[in-house]
């Protein structure tokens, strides 16, 4: 790691007490081994922490890339690995989930307690005819059952497409058609901010117009009446009392590379994609990196802030989790439901050590004040996360003073659904700076180049590029294997090197600092400006809760900047704001920077993991069709 007196910048220091309480101490030591030789590397982590049926003949097999194998040959499930081979140990009697319903119900499943209901769920499924490499549809509120039905379709072998309970009609119509599932798991309706989101009758539109699903579960969640279509229909809890619902289910023998899940994730064109995670690798991955970056101890109380419906509810709700043997919460609903202070009162009551969220969550509560966090006692908090975008340094600094009390490193970690798990992100011993992901994962071989593949100078924007495979990498695109190659590895495919989307640029440290997506980016007179960086100067004003910043054609500049501002609490959009906040961000960025126009608004266009949809803010400005809406979150 850099010298303390030459890092350029804001920096964190990691107390010392962090760093000898953490798994990896030394990051240059651990980075330089995993980069030296990948395949010895990942070969003895995955020996020493899993347990596997059956050895593998070869660590990573590159014969026929970019369609990468890793541990080839071996024999393996997830779900033993997560499960199963718990229930020889001590950790069978540990609190698996703690879950949290918005209007107030609790339950605890111990390791025992969610095994038993998994392997029930598994055995009801292999008797309504699904077997090892069906599709099965899950669209479910933030639910335990939705846990339980993803770890049953593992631990047959069937391959689980979770679609986020937000979505629509259309949507989930669109992705059980490509998946060609043949059964589909609800529930009659879901809890948000006190409202009943009705699943069902969602699900009963999608389900007619798709000519696949055979059967349909249904979770009682709320209690509402909803239509049950027979020979069609069941309720869960009917056919889990039933005598084909046996705890005693085996789990099925993978090889590493069957599929586990496909989870669909859009572009700013074209139809969502299928991207397709394996049993081995994704499971290697996803819980090696949690260990490490969220310094994960049995003693810990982890909380993930997301949804089980996209990625990051996947690897670091779900599986990695339990991998690893930990306690997780998991809540229901909104965070200002009935009040802007319910995470802190979980966090509070449940003693949560390890808090992960996404920057809109954090923006979101910091609209509401000071005094909301300061009612509870988060003095149990020793790490926060954030996931899904770039923080802004204000949220930043908010979330590490008002949250954290200048104590708890905040692991601001990059990735996206297609790596399966962290790939840029500190380590607790490593220095932080407010904005940035700072280095790559161990072993990963990330860079920050020009058009031409060249790396380009220190704190110039480039394509952020990962010139090597990892173990939690995707393995296609399901049903389109020529979209993969097209969409991750033709841009620079003589180098053989994968292409996230993202622009970033790395400052003399070598710290990266993720600027947006490629076509996040605005070029005003020759200029080229990050939505992110503006949004961010936008946002540390005093006024502003959160932007979101898009580029309109202008015939002289080429493209002139247009801002949304939501403001915070007190403040009320008006001419002299508008004129305040754009002389701010020429102060803050220069007069390159300065908005043409600033509209004041009440919410803007999200995906379900909180990233700003710039691009229906730019199709609605140009008079343009918004395209596809699948992964709106409202």
């Amino acid at each position: 790691m850099a010298d303390e007196k030459k890092m350029v910048g804001e920096v964190y220091y990691p107390a010392p007490e962090v760093v000898a309480h953490a798994h990896i101490r030394d990051y240059e030591k651990v980075h330089a081994d995993a980069s030296a030789d990948l395949a010895k590397f990942w070969g003895k982590v995955a020996a020493e922490n899993y347990e596997w049926f059956q050895p593998w003949e070869q660590t990573l097999d590159d014969d026929n890339a970019p369609f990468y194998k890793w541990f080839k040959g071996a024999k393996v499930n997830i779900v033993h690995n997560a499960l199963d081979r718990h229930m020889r140990t001590a950790v069978r009697n540990k609190a698996a989930l703690i879950f949290e319903g918005e209007p107030g119900d609790t339950k605890v499943y111990t390791y025992q307690q969610l095994h038993y209901q998994v392997s029930k769920f598994a055995s009801v499924l292999r008797a309504m005819g699904v077997q090892k490499g069906d599709r099965v549809t899950i669209y479910m509120g933030r639910i335990p059952e939705l846990i339980i039905a993803m770890l049953a379709c593992a631990k047959i072998g069937a391959i689980h497409s979770v679609v986020y309970g937000g979505f629509s009609t259309e949507a989930l119509h669109e992705r059980i058609d490509d998946s060609q599932s043949k059964v589909l798991i609800t529930c009659d309706g879901a809890w948000l901010r006190g409202t009943i989101i009705e699943l069902k009758k969602i699900a009963n539109e999608a389900v007619d117009r798709s000519g696949t699903i055979q059967s349909v579960i249904c979770v009682k969640r709320t209690g509402m009446d909803v239509e049950m279509v027979q020979g069609r229909d069941y309720w869960y809890h009917d056919l889990m009392a039933l005598p084909i619902a046996d705890p005693t289910a085996p789990t099925q023998v993978m090889d590493a590379e069957d599929p586990l899940f496909i989870l669909y994730t859009s572009g700013t064109t074209g139809k969502p994609k299928a991207i397709l995670h394996t049993h081995g690798g994704y499971m290697v991955w996803t819980s090696t990196t949690l260990k490490w970056v969220f310094d994960i101890k049995p003693e810990d109380v982890w909380w993930c802030a997301a949804d089980p419906g996209w990625i990051t509810g996947h690897s670091y709700i779900v599986y990695a989790p339990l991998i690893l043997g930990a306690t997780s919460v998991m809540y229901e609903g909104a965070p200002t439901y009935p009040y802007p202070d319910r995470w802190w009162s979980l966090i509070a009551k449940y003693g949560v050590t390890i808090l992960y969220t996404a920057p809109t969550a954090i923006r979101g509560l910091m609209r509401f004040g000071e005094s909301w966090p300061n009612k509870h006692d988060l003095s149990t908090l020793r790490l926060l996360g954030s996931v899904g975008e770039p923080i802004n340094p204000e949220a930043w600094r908010w979330y590490h003073r008002v949250i954290g009390k200048e104590k708890c490193p905040i692991m601001d970690t990059w990735w996206q659904t297609e790596t399966g798990g962290f790939m840029i992100t500190p380590l607790p011993c490593v220095p932080l700076k407010p904005g940035s992901a700072t280095r790559a994962f161990p072993g990963v071989d990330i860079d920050v180049v020009d058009e031409d593949g060249h790396p380009v100078a220190a704190n110039e924007e480039g394509f952020l590029v990962i010139k090597s495979p990892w173990p939690g990498m995707l393995r296609t695109i399901f049903g389109d294997p020529d979209r993969y190659v097209q969409q991750y590895w033709s841009r620079f495919a003589e180098q053989g090197w994968y292409l996230p989307g993202d622009s970033a640029k790395k400052d003399e440290d070598g710290y990266i600092w993720v600027i947006g997506r490629i076509d996040d980016v605005i070029k005003v007179s020759g200029y080229r400006l990050g939505t992110a960086e503006i949004e961010s100067a936008l946002v540390s004003h005093s006024a502003v809760a959160e932007a979101a910043v898009i580029g309109v054609p202008d015939e002289l500049r080429g493209n002139i900047i247009k801002a949304y501002c939501i403001l915070r609490q007190g403040w009320e959009g008006s001419e002299k704001l508008e004129h305040m906040l754009k002389d701010h961000v020429a102060h803050e960025m220069g007069p390159i920077a300065k908005p043409s126009t600033i509209e004041f608004v009440d919410n803007l266009p999200k995906t379900r993991s909180g990233k700003i949809m710039r691009r229906i803010l730019k199709a609605r400005v140009m008079g343009q069709d918004v395209g596809d809406l699948s992964t709106l979150a409202d």
